[in-house]
């Protein structure tokens, strides 16, 4: 059955045309517009596209001509053809370039190759053999000691020869050149173990001539020890010197020529080092251990000047031993004690006495005066001898006087008593408060009054004085000497003169009871009390040789 050509309204764009049904897509706007083959009876979906160059399309459903698509498919379709073929020849000449330049690395370095500072860009491997050859023929090796010397050796001075081995074709084996895309650009810096041979007794001996070696320019190290000063130790410190150990060295420097090495510096390992360095422990434990005595400073306050013990006595004391140990002599403290004692010690000591009629008498004895007392004052110095510190304290005394002085150490306040003259002055810081005659004691009967330098030791009042054959009563008893003191007589009528020598006392100062009673109130206790005879006596009474009287003499 023939179907005639038959369209809706264009507005649908639906027809049939020689029995096939046909819809139209595309618009004004869309340069490809054309007719769909669908299926009959009409439908709107399922169409498919018919073939360019069709007898269907030339005329459209509304009778107008339409562009012919035949001839553009066929120009299309050979130009897809000679573009696909220039594709492939373009294709096939990358992969022949890709696989020639894989070809030329898998013979030839990557550019920027370099073997131990060597640059071998595009080198064969017979190629950087004779480069490395080359530059193993230039061999110097560079030696460096601690002093700043530099000493060379070249490789012809110990016939350095290079031995070719496999190492280059190796690292060449591993460059992966099929990646040679990636590979080629950038530094790839290789090490290589160059294999060379050399003179090892050429090398041993041009190394045994170096100027390091010379007798002239070796400076032998020196051990650290402890030197004694004028007021102490010091730590003497330790030379390194430089001298080499030939031995050693020789075999450094073989290694280094064998592993083709062109800088050596000699370590401190091939020097000759000090047995006994700077810093060896029990060198600054013993230092460290003296300094703690040496470090003490006791200051005394003693005598008008004072004493002061420093390093430069406490270092006499120390002895240091071989092995460094530290011996601390206490004989020398003791020592420094007795020195202290006999300079300011002034017990019994004989002063020149200057006496209230103008003119000057010696005189000792007596148990007035300064007194160390040595065994306190070495246990207390032996406690602070290590601390370090510097103390001031006076030294530990059994006694002490009145003034500070090894020399006259009295004072402006004392009584005086001029046994000569038979009578007593009392001074206060210089001035005379009190002067009375006297009656001392009975020289015809040994009893003499002990003569020397004393102190007040107390006062008493009311007091009953008694001996084998007497007992007095008195009111005022100010006592100086071993049983020995002033005291008011009222027994008595008569003072000063000569009395003393037939009619005196059993050894104390009669007084009168009105200057007995002024003394006692205004003489303190501890108030020096200087006696003497202007001419030679000879005392031998107990109560003299007890208080240590100054012309005491044994019966």
């Amino acid at each position: 059955m023939r179907f005639i050509r038959m369209c809706r309204t264009e507005t649908d764009k639906v027809c049939i045309q020689n029995g096939i049904a046909y819809r139209w897509y595309g618009s004004a706007g869309y340069p490809d517009r054309r007719w769909w083959i669908c299926q009959y009876p009409l439908e709107t979906e399922g169409c498919s596209q018919p073939e360019y160059g069709s007898e269907i399309l030339r005329t459209d459903c509304l009778g107008r001509k339409v562009k012919e698509m035949s001839k553009q498919k066929s120009s299309a379709r050979t130009a897809v053809i000679v573009l696909g073929i220039i594709f492939c020849f373009v294709l096939v000449a990358l992969l022949v370039c890709y696989f020639l330049t894989a070809s030329y690395y898998a013979k030839h370095f990557f550019p920027g190759t370099v073997l131990n500072g060597i640059a071998v860009d595009k080198m064969t491997v017979e190629e950087t053999e004779d480069k490395v050859a080359q530059e193993v023929a230039d061999y110097v090796l560079s030696i460096h000691t601690r002093d700043g010397e530099n000493y060379q050796i070249s490789g012809p001075d110990i016939d350095y020869v290079y031995v070719p081995g496999t190492e280059i074709s190796d690292i060449l084996e591993e460059q992966e050149n099929y990646q040679w895309i990636t590979k080629r650009s950038g530094t790839k810096e290789e090490n290589l173990e160059v294999s060379a041979t050399f003179n090892e007794h050429k090398l041993d001996q041009l190394v045994a001539g170096l100027g390091c070696f010379q007798e002239k320019n070796i400076t032998r190290p020196k051990d650290a020890y402890l030197k004694e000063t004028e007021d102490g130790y010091e730590l003497v410190k330790a030379v390194k010197g430089n001298q080499l150990k030939l031995a050693k060295v020789q075999k450094m420097i073989r290694g280094a020529v064998d592993d083709g090495e062109t800088e050596v510096t000699l370590p401190d390992s091939m020097y000759e080092e000090p047995s006994v360095k700077s810093d060896d422990e029990r060198l600054n434990q013993a230092l460290s251990e003296i300094n703690s005595y040496l470090d003490t400073t006791i200051k005394y306050d003693v005598g008008e000047n004072g004493e002061v013990l420093d390093r430069k006595t406490v270092k006499n004391w120390i002895t240091v031993g071989a092995d460094y140990s530290v011996t601390f002599d206490e004989s020398g403290v003791t020592g420094f004690i007795q020195y202290l004692a006999s300079k300011y010690n002034t017990y019994g000591d004989v002063r020149d006495f200057k006496t209230s009629l103008g003119d000057t008498v010696k005189i000792g004895g007596g148990d007035y005066g300064w007194v160390i007392d040595k065994e306190k004052e070495k246990e207390k110095l032996m406690s602070e001898i290590r601390s370090g510190k510097t103390i001031e304290r006076e030294p530990v005394f059994n006694q002490t006087a009145v003034v500070k002085s090894e020399i006259y150490d009295i004072g402006d306040t004392y009584v005086e008593i001029d046994y000569t003259n038979q009578h007593m002055y009392y001074y206060k810081n210089g001035s005379l408060k009190l002067e009375a005659d006297v009656v001392t004691g009975n020289i015809a009967y040994s009893n003499g009054s002990p003569d020397g330098v004393y102190k007040i030791v107390y006062k008493e009042r009311d007091a009953t004085l008694t001996g084998e054959d007497y007992a007095s009563d008195v009111s005022y008893f100010m006592v100086f000497a071993y049983n020995v003191g002033f005291h008011d007589a009222s027994w008595r009528s008569e003072f000063g003169k000569q009395i003393y020598k037939s009619s005196g006392s059993h050894g104390c100062i009669n007084m009168p009871v009105d200057k007995a009673t002024q003394l006692y109130q205004i003489l303190e206790i501890g108030t020096p009390v200087v006696a003497y005879y202007r001419e030679p006596v000879q005392l031998t009474a107990e109560n003299a040789k007890i208080s240590n009287a100054y012309s005491y003499r044994a019966g």
